[in-house]
């Protein structure tokens, strides 16, 4: 790996490779079949770590197991107790506070185990405020496919509430999601008003949603709030946004792009945009695209924005493995 920061999916690819096929087998079989795709796809793009890195991973594993079992064993003080003295207060309370986190259960977690066909199904013709709920919970790639697929006057209504969510009672959460699952109970945590929603979601999910929607959402909401609208556009990081990064992290991203991607981008950009990226690759590669951006003609403008959007998931992607950075809003604070 290029950077000794591995992501949590690498680590737990990490993990199954040093464990063996046939104990990782045993681990499968306990993962659902999402998590079982998603993690042989980590396990084959993984390539080579370092006996550092690995060694990092595995202490990590061992520790949060040791958390586990001695939780399970005896209660969180016990686990505490045993935890300090093995490692030491510092690092227990960090063990903890990692397992407490997971071990919350999170409402309508039945959600993120439906299709978004069977989600949008379910959620079609709910009002706009129990959509935005619901969507709250689910995860920011579902909940964008499923915005994109509700109609356009409702849509707006959806991504305003959520945007403007930040709180409900336990007793609405269960009263709602009881009436879509009556199976489901006891998942409530024990906290009094659940975190929900908010600027930071919605702007996750906006950053998921296909460029046509993106800019349909924007330019609606900004005609009844625009100041939200705003604050919401920059919390994201769109395609337009890569004149804020640096040279390295441009030249980084641009390696992993396909050069089709980049022209058909790059069709649809200014002058400004297109300049950064000739200055950030070789001269033969500059030749190359400029070549390419000469005989391409006629692009559809749906073309130009999913290539776009493709490279914006690569930049995503990157920069949750922490092999570039990101400015939003020119409110990340960089340490050289």
């Amino acid at each position: 790996m290029e950077n000794n920061k591995l992501a949590p999916e690498q680590k737990a690819a990490a993990v199954i490779v040093s464990l063996g096929a046939e104990k990782a087998s045993k681990i499968y079989k306990h993962l659902s079949e999402s998590d079982i795709e998603k993690l042989t796809i980590e396990v084959a793009k993984l390539g080579h770590i370092t006996p550092e890195q690995l060694e990092e991973v595995l202490d990590e594993f061992y520790k949060t197991c040791l958390t586990q079992k001695v939780v399970t064993d005896g209660g969180m003080e016990y686990a505490r107790a045993v935890l300090e003295k093995a490692f030491g207060e510092s690092a227990a309370q960090t063990l903890l506070d990692k397992l407490a986190k997971s071990m919350k259960m999170r409402p309508f977690e039945f959600i993120r185990k439906s299709s978004v066909k069977n989600l949008f199904s379910f959620l079609q013709h709910e009002r706009p405020q129990t959509i935005a709920l619901i969507l709250s919970y689910a995860d920011s790639d579902q909940a964008a496919a499923v915005i994109s697929e509700i109609p356009k006057e409702k849509r707006i209504q959806v991504v305003e509430c959520v945007a403007r969510m930040e709180s409900a009672s336990p007793e609405a959460i269960k009263i709602v999601e009881e009436s879509l699952k009556k199976k489901f109970e006891n998942i409530l945590t024990t906290e009094d008003f659940t975190t929900i929603g908010g600027i930071d979601y919605i702007a996750d999910v906006m950053n998921h949603m296909d460029r046509s929607n993106e800019k349909y959402i924007f330019d609606e909401l900004g005609k009844t709030d625009e100041e939200l609208a705003d604050t919401i556009r920059k919390k994201m990081f769109v395609f337009e946004d890569i004149v804020s990064m640096d040279n390295r992290s441009i030249q980084r991203f641009i390696r992993e792009c396909d050069v089709k991607d980049i022209v058909y981008a790059l069709k649809g950009s200014d002058d400004t945009i297109k300049d950064l990226v000739f200055a950030n690759v070789s001269s033969r590669m500059a030749e190359s695209i400029q070549s390419d951006l000469d005989v391409t003609v006629n692009v559809r403008l749906r073309d130009v924005e999913e290539a776009q959007q493709r490279i914006v998931g690569v930049i995503r992607r990157l920069e949750e493995a922490g092999e570039l950075i990101i400015v939003k809003s020119g409110k990340d604070e960089i340490i050289a």
